[in-house]
C-alpha cells in the first residue's frame, strides 16, 4: 500500500555570527541557501503539480 505525503514541514536555523564573517563562510552559507531554497521550491512545484493531477 503506497504511503502518501499530505504536508511537508521544512525547519531551518539561521545562525549569523559577527564575529566570523569571512568571505568564505559568508559564500558557504549563501550556497547553503541556495540549496535549501531550490529544494523547497522543488517540493512546492511537485505538490502543485500533483494537486493538478486530481
Amino acid at each position: 500500500m503506497p504511503v502518501e505525503i499530505k504536508e511537508l514541514i521544512i525547519r531551518a536555523n539561521i545562525v549569523n555570527d559577527n564575529d566570523k564573517n569571512s568571505k568564505s563562510q559568508v559564500e558557504e552559507t549563501t550556497g547553503q541557501k541556495q540549496e535549501i531554497i531550490a529544494a523547497c521550491v522543488a517540493q512546492v512545484l511537485k505538490i502543485l503539480e500533483r494537486q493538478r493531477e486530481r
